[in-house]
């Protein structure tokens, strides 16, 4: 039986919840934000860098999505599409526990 680690990026609520906030960053920027609440909430773990690669593939996979608009450098969160994509995931994950 596997055991389930649960990871504090395994979801993109934090990511989704900075980008609803403003209307656009650069990956830094964001990222910054983010691990800063993160580290806020002890919830940064697995080190800088890797919390950087999976915030980075979160965020692709939400412009792949259409809930991110990608302008250049810029990333900005379209809130429609973010809360729909977090609530097909939610249902999506809602199964498995």
């Amino acid at each position: 039986m596997a055991i389930l680690k649960k990871n504090a990026f395994s979801r993109p609520e934090e990511l989704v919840a900075v980008l609803s906030r403003r209307s656009s960053f650069e990956f830094k920027e964001l990222f910054d934000i983010v691990h800063e609440n993160l580290r806020a909430r002890n919830a940064a773990s697995g080190g800088e860098e890797m919390l950087r690669l999976r915030a980075y593939e979160k965020l692709q996979n939400l412009v792949a999505r259409g809930a991110v608009k990608k302008n250049g450098k810029k990333y900005k969160g379209l809130p429609s599409a973010l809360a729909q994509a977090i609530a097909q995931q939610n249902g999506h994950l809602a199964g498995v526990r």
